[in-house]
């Protein structure tokens, strides 16, 4: 399981491992904690988490029961959407850090461009606002390193003229059949290193023929095929599993899908509502 070791260099000179174990929809005690531990126990060095899951004491409880150093795991967590106010957004921090009980966070993250119910409302200048808020937690050494999540490229174009620190991570949805290219190439230029959530979709596209076909032909999973994809796209990967099998499933990843594949999988669309017509036909 090499892959759960390898990094990569964020514009500070701090690294993150390419795998992480995602925790969204883990409830909070034992469901969220036993996950975490099991995922720790078998080799995962990255914890992502956010306030918004209600789990991040889970999460620090499975951190600390691990018997692992500190240093040794990356632990992400995020400020909620709805924060946007520098005073709010201090506020939020100083919660996530009361409530996962560690000393400092590896990675944080501004959840979301806009409050989530209030998708696509114009934010742009309280995002700055709640930048500075960013960098200074970045400064007081609490944070090693700061991004965002959901940032498409209009968002990062709006919020970069204001910042002293670029943002180093953005945290977007990335699964195959969903083309993000333009917030990809924004992150490029900019030296942001990408995040993939969701690289199942949500489970919607594990059962795609096509998708299932040519991992026949590795002899892998489909959710193991989603993975390598998007390692392979230059991005950090955060699949989320419960049990044992699933998750050490997920980080053994020692194939490479070869070119041909690759375009094809980057040539497909709309996977997800393909895979949710076909699962509605065969119920």
């Amino acid at each position: 399981m090499t892959v759960l070791t390898d990094t990569y260099t964020l514009a500070n000179g701090t690294t993150i491992p390419v795998i992480g174990f995602g925790t969204w929809l883990l409830k909070e005690g034992d469901e969220c904690c036993g996950a975490v531990s099991e995922a720790l126990r078998l080799g995962y060095r990255h914890i992502d988490t956010a306030r918004a899951y209600h789990n991040e004491a889970s999460v620090g409880r499975a951190l600390r029961d691990s018997g692992l150093a500190r240093e040794e795991v990356y632990v992400t967590s995020k400020l909620p959407a709805e924060a946007k106010s520098y005073a709010r957004a201090v506020e939020e921090f100083e919660t996530t850090m009361k409530e996962i009980g560690l000393d400092y966070l590896d990675l944080y993250l501004v959840h979301a461009p806009w409050p989530w119910d209030e998708i696509g409302k114009d934010c742009r200048e309280e995002n700055r606002e709640i930048w500075k808020a960013m960098e200074e937690f970045l400064a007081s050494g609490r944070v090693k390193a700061i991004g965002v999540s959901n940032f498409d490229r209009d968002d990062l174009e709006s919020l970069l003229p204001a910042c002293t620190v670029t943002p180093m991570v953005d945290q977007i949805r990335w699964f195959i059949g969903l083309d993000p290219s333009d917030t990809v190439a924004t992150c490029a230029e900019h030296g942001i290193v990408v995040e993939a959530y969701s690289p199942f979709a949500h489970g919607l596209i594990v059962n795609h023929p096509e998708i299932a076909d040519i991992a026949a032909r590795y002899g892998v999973s489909a959710p193991q095929l989603c993975i390598r994809y998007l390692l392979q796209k230059g991005a950090v990967v955060l699949p989320k599993a419960t049990s044992t099998g699933h998750i050490r499933q997920n980080a053994e990843l020692d194939f490479e899908i070869s070119g041909t594949d690759m375009a094809t999988l980057d040539a497909m669309r709309d996977t997800d509502k393909h895979a949710a017509a076909m699962e509605f036909r065969w119920s």
